[in-house]
């Protein structure tokens, strides 16, 4: 509940503008308090939000950006995955050439980011889910206009000088995504239903707002992150 909303600001901001001239100007109006210094336009973007104007132009300058992301802006699709209704937004659909994108801001691309499931560094991709995302997005576009999309990820760096590149994620591992998402959906659905309790992370605000202290262990296991 306490997290930062400027991550959030600064992708939507980016994402806006590619969406359209308007959706831009009206997601801009309506964040004006958090955008601006002192809440009003006359006294320029904040800093870390100026930032997002150079990844921006880092984009817009690129010859391969132009050329790739042509299609549908902000289309909607829909489906229904093991009789759990799903809907998602996709950045810009390109059905005929039967691709999909995905703007995504990141801090460094190639920063590694260490994961306690794997027990090893991971990209920014797989640390941030982005792999399920585009299976499910490949799943939903298929049920709505019944043609299968790869998905491409276009990152940009907040870096002072944005870096960027693009990636796709193999059919194998959007494969391997689906299933697992068709094991623990069930039970996210019933805890969203009230009819089964969440399991406990232990590591987020709710788990440690409603720790309570029990066993007592040896401060060699210790958990690192």
């Amino acid at each position: 509940p306490n997290r930062s909303q400027t991550p959030l600001l600064f992708g939507n901001y980016l994402h806006s503008f590619f969406e359209s001239y308007q959706a831009h100007k009206d997601f801009v109006n309506e964040h004006q308090k958090e955008l601006f210094s002192r809440g009003n336009k006359k006294n320029g973007l904040k800093k870390v939000y100026s930032q997002a104007d150079k990844c921006i132009k880092a984009l817009i300058h690129d010859e391969g950006f132009k050329n790739a992301y042509i299609g549908e802006k902000e289309a909607i699709v829909t489906g229904d995955i093991d009789n759990v209704p799903w809907m998602g937004k996709i950045d810009c659909l390109d059905l005929d050439d039967g691709v999909f994108f995905d703007l995504k801001t990141v801090d460094d691309i190639h920063k590694k980011h260490w994961n306690n499931e794997k027990h090893e560094y991971v990209n920014f991709a797989i640390d941030c889910g982005y792999d399920l995302q585009m299976a499910i997005y490949q799943e939903l576009i298929y049920q709505t206009y019944g043609i299968k999309c790869t998905p491409i990820i276009i990152a940009v760096s907040k870096q002072e000088v944005p870096d960027k590149d693009i990636f796709t994620v193999n059919q194998f591992r959007l494969d391997d995504c689906m299933d697992d998402l068709r094991q623990h959906q069930q039970h996210m659905q019933q805890v969203i239903n009230g009819e089964s309790k969440p399991i406990a992370c232990g590591e987020c605000d709710y788990c440690r707002l409603h720790k309570k202290l029990g066993r007592i262990h040896d401060i060699q296991d210790i958990r690192l992150d």
